[in-house]
């Protein structure tokens, strides 16, 4: 349910709106304690988010935030609008929070961007950021504002980790081949994913390619829930997943759902077998050692203080914040989380460090042409289409017009596709060798 993943509608796969998450027509209120600092802009500064602290995506930027804050002395100024619905509720937040002053106001989820565009029309005064969008460079708008981080990045080095932990159960003998194995030989993996919108398919895409660096024959089967945060579709989908044989279930959803059910089965009996499931878990957005204590090796993480402090403090300045900021291990805005030392295999902490380091100076690129093909071939040309579409209407129509780009780069001997340059959120959306929709 956040918003993160909400702008799914990238390029080729772009949709028209999404449809309101349940139970969040509520508007609940909060101010940040702190001391004020005498900053040239004087005004506050919203926040609207699709949940609160119960939800693991909103929970990292509420830190985001409130870290931002405090480091800029301004967490009196700042004003929350929580479980917030995509829908005219928003509206209704967004007018509040200009009514109480705020000359800033930030929304968390994408389904709130048509929302905030809206706003940034009727309250030129005021600068919208949609976190997670993907229109506001096109939009005319010239106090609307995008941004993201390089999510994917984390993604890979969370699929490394994943990796090295399947290569050493390879390695013991501990894996069973008849059942952890598909019929062409390839050790199979699982992801737990939200919707198939491109936000979705860049991340478990990197996922996978961080894996297969480290364990070339292996395959991954994606079972999608179509929610961002439901617990019960979310463990349901890892138990299904782990019972039809996948040792690693990733995520790119909200809930403790996917790494609480592997937790359950690990160790367990299967069924007309004297054999026990094999199975660990890469969690997202917080550490989910918690709650799968012997099955969780880490996860992916967004580093939202990076880019809240960059933005707050341009708006205490007076000084504009880019469109479409989007950044990642080079400015500390991903990571992973800390590594089960009790769970992961024997040198992937070294790893890791290798393969961040790599990312950094750019030897190692993520969707790197070289290590995928899409029905067998290899990509040398694509295209992105940069509009933002009414796919609701037949023909689809363009609502705000962009460009047509093909993301294919070579830099430094190396040809990948560029992710997240020409805009902030997500446009990588091919369907690679390798991984299997279960469902859509």
């Amino acid at each position: 349910m956040k918003s993160q993943l909400k702008f799914a509608l990238v390029s080729l796969v772009a949709f028209a709106g999404i449809a309101g998450l349940a139970g969040c027509g509520s508007i609940t209120t909060s101010s940040a304690a702190g001391t004020s600092s005498a900053a040239g802009n004087d005004g506050k500064i919203g926040v609207i988010l699709v949940g609160d602290e119960s939800e693991g995506y909103t929970e990292a930027h509420m830190k985001g935030i409130d870290e931002a804050a405090a480091k800029l002395k301004i967490s009196d100024r700042i004003i929350y609008k929580k479980k917030i619905g995509e829908d005219n509720n928003c509206t209704a937040a967004i007018n509040d929070l200009h009514s109480e002053g705020c000359k800033l106001i930030v929304s968390n989820s994408y389904g709130h961007q048509d929302y905030m565009c809206d706003g940034a029309k009727n309250y030129t005064d005021t600068t919208f950021i949609a976190m997670t969008g993907d229109y506001a460079a096109i939009s005319g708008r010239s106090n609307f504002r995008n941004a993201f981080v390089s999510i994917y990045q984390a993604r890979y080095v969370s699929g490394v980790v994943a990796g090295m932990k399947l290569k050493s159960l390879i390695d013991a003998g501990a894996l069973d081949e008849t059942f952890n194995k598909d019929d062409k030989g390839n050790w199979k993996v699982g992801y737990v994913g939200a919707y198939s919108y491109a936000e979705v398919i860049s991340g478990f895409t990197s996922f996978y390619l961080g894996i297969k660096s480290v364990v070339s024959n292996v395959a991954m089967d994606v079972q999608f829930t179509n929610s961002w945060f439901d617990i019960a579709a979310e463990g349901s989908a890892a138990d299904a997943l782990v019972k039809e044989g996948c040792v690693i279930i990733g995520q790119h959803a909200d809930s403790t759902g996917a790494p609480a059910k592997v937790q359950s089965l690990l160790g367990t009996a299967r069924p007309n077998s004297t054999k026990k499931y094999v199975c660990y878990s890469v969690g997202f957005n917080i550490d989910m050692a918690s709650v799968a204590p012997d099955a969780a090796l880490t996860s992916a993480l967004n580093i939202w203080e990076v880019y809240y402090e960059y933005a707050f403090s341009q708006f205490l300045a007076g000084k504009d914040i880019v469109n479409d900021w989007c950044k990642g291990y080079e400015a500390s805005a991903v990571d992973i989380s800390p590594l089960n030392t009790k769970v992961v295999a024997d040198g992937t902490a070294a790893k890791v460090t290798e393969v961040v380091s790599k990312i950094k100076d750019g030897s190692l690129q993520v969707f790197d042409t070289s290590s995928f093909t899409v029905d067998g071939a290899k990509v040398t040309t694509t295209e992105v289409n940069l509009s933002y579409m009414d796919w609701t209407t037949d023909p689809a129509t363009v609502v705000y017009q962009g460009e047509k780009v093909n993301p294919i780069k070579t830099e430094k001997g190396i040809t990948y596709f560029s992710e997240s340059t020409y805009r902030a959120a997500p446009y990588f959306d091919m369907k690679i060798d390798g991984i299997t929709w279960l469902n859509k």
